[in-house]
């Protein structure tokens, strides 16, 4: 398997390379040249596989040639192993034909272990075949961090830099991160937002001179590995409620598009998806682009449902370039357009997003009446990302006879602000964390500058 960036003009790269790469030379994102398609047969076959086995069998084909059979089936053991339910990704039945996916059965709570558990152990695999280190330099909005940490925390081949907007995550979420005291484990607080974190990290793999000589690595989603680790997690619950014989559709809370990006790509690997819904909050620039072809940058609102507090939807780019007709020059011309300014999508384009996609914007407000609602109702708490992408699936659903599986992609203890003011009692810490409040933090706040980050980073590797 080869991929190729959607800008255009890098090389096409093993998976290895894209692996440690993360980002294209030419600004672009990696995606497989080709995708696999699985038939109705071979995926009914796959009914009653375990999790693991079943990630094997999704993923195995984006990976063969570069990391043997037996040492990926090894990975993937490994980084399952620490999840705390037998079925890795449970279901919970919240009404009639409606799931909840519950993705946060891991060690820091949040969806992002799926991928990121797998992600360290494939880079510290690939490294130590190339006798290479690699400094890891990653955004967060909140749960990324914690999960990359998590999962590259031990390794020998990595240093790990995770950026943070100051005082603009939960503090669940920076102590996760924070109270993780390893000697190749720096977390930076920097006095900006989210978008100026991801830009810093997309500024320094386009110019990694001040590394003098080291090497770039992303555990972010603009990394092909986060995305495949993800696509696994759609075709194991669907098999769960009756796919391939019947449709399902999903919704999905999402800010960067990383998540329901690896949705489409099972709808396309041969899962039957009727619907894709797009669940954002305020900041929603993916609503908008897809419901009325509106692409322009607006300021950033701060909201209960911090991890989606973006307004540069990466991953998005990777759908763009299916939607051009996977032209590079294209997405290159409308990418360097977006960054001087408003853009739309050409009719055809938007067509094509249109055609995939339904979308729907949900307020701090409506996010707290839906937590308050289903727990009335069913006792069943949900954080506030889950509660937005329940209550967009309750208003784009179609067909009430296909089941429609919201995707709940973090623990409702990470965010009892929001849980709080919906009028329920925050839950305790697991049994893991029960101690993270007195737990030693280790972080350093940083100014708003490109220049002070490099440089904190160039000096302690």
């Amino acid at each position: 398997m080869k991929y190729i960036s959607t800008r255009g003009k890098a090389p096409a790269l093993s998976f290895g390379d894209v692996l440690l790469a993360g980002l294209a030379n030419d600004g672009g994102l990696y995606v497989p040249e080709s995708l696999p398609h699985y038939s109705k047969e071979e995926i009914a076959s796959w009914a009653n596989l375990s999790y693991q086995e079943l990630a094997f069998k999704v993923m195995w084909p984006f990976v063969e040639g570069d990391i043997p059979e037996a040492a990926f089936k090894k990975m993937i053991d490994e980084a399952y192993a620490g999840f705390n339910h037998s079925s890795i990704a449970p279901m919970v039945q919240v009404g009639n034909n409606e799931w909840i996916l519950e993705l946060f059965r891991s060690s820091t709570l949040a969806f992002k272990d799926f991928a990121l558990q797998l992600l360290g152990r494939l880079m510290d695999y690939v490294l130590a075949e190339r006798k290479e280190k690699l400094v890891i330099l990653g955004a967060t909005s909140g749960d990324t961090g914690s999960a990359a940490i998590e999962g590259c925390r031990h390794s020998e081949h990595l240093d790990i830099f995770i950026l943070h907007p100051y005082q603009r995550v939960s503090e669940v979420q920076r102590r996760q991160m924070t109270t993780v005291i390893d000697n190749n484990v720096f977390n930076i607080a920097v006095k900006g937002n989210f978008d100026d974190c991801q830009g810093m990290v997309k500024s320094s793999f386009a110019d990694q001179s001040f590394l003098k000589g080291a090497k770039l690595g992303a555990v972010n989603s603009i990394n092909w590995a986060r995305i495949m680790a993800q696509v696994v997690y759609y075709f194991s619950s669907a098999l769960s409620v009756g796919a391939p014989h019947r449709e399902v559709s999903f919704s999905v809370p999402t800010g960067n598009f990383g998540d329901i990006f690896a949705g489409y790509l099972a709808k396309k690997m041969g899962l039957p998806i009727d619907q894709l819904v797009v669940a954002t909050n305020q900041n929603d620039i993916l609503h908008r682009v897809i419901a009325e072809n509106d692409m322009s940058r607006q300021s950033l609102n701060v909201t209960l449902s911090p991890s989606m507090d973006i307004m540069v939807s990466s991953n998005f780019e990777r759908l763009l370039f299916d939607a051009h007709g996977r032209d590079g020059a294209q997405i290159d011309d409308l990418m360097a357009r977006f960054n001087q300014g408003d853009v739309s999508l050409n009719d055809d384009a938007w067509s094509f997003v249109k055609e995939n996609f339904d979308s729907y914007k949900v307020d701090d407000e409506k996010t707290c009446e839906v937590i308050a609602d289903v727990f009335a109702s069913t006792q069943y708490l949900l954080d506030p990302h889950t509660a937005i992408g329940l209550e967009a699936a309750r208003n784009c659903w179609k067909d009430k006879s296909v089941p429609m599986i919201t995707l709940a992609t973090a623990h409702p203890v990470k965010f009892p602000e929001a849980v709080e003011k919906a009028g329920c009692e925050s839950p305790k810490l697991p049994e893991h964390m029960k101690d993270l409040f007195e737990r030693e933090e280790s972080y350093s706040v940083l100014e708003n500058s490109l220049s002070d980050v490099q440089a904190f980073v160039a000096e302690k590797i």
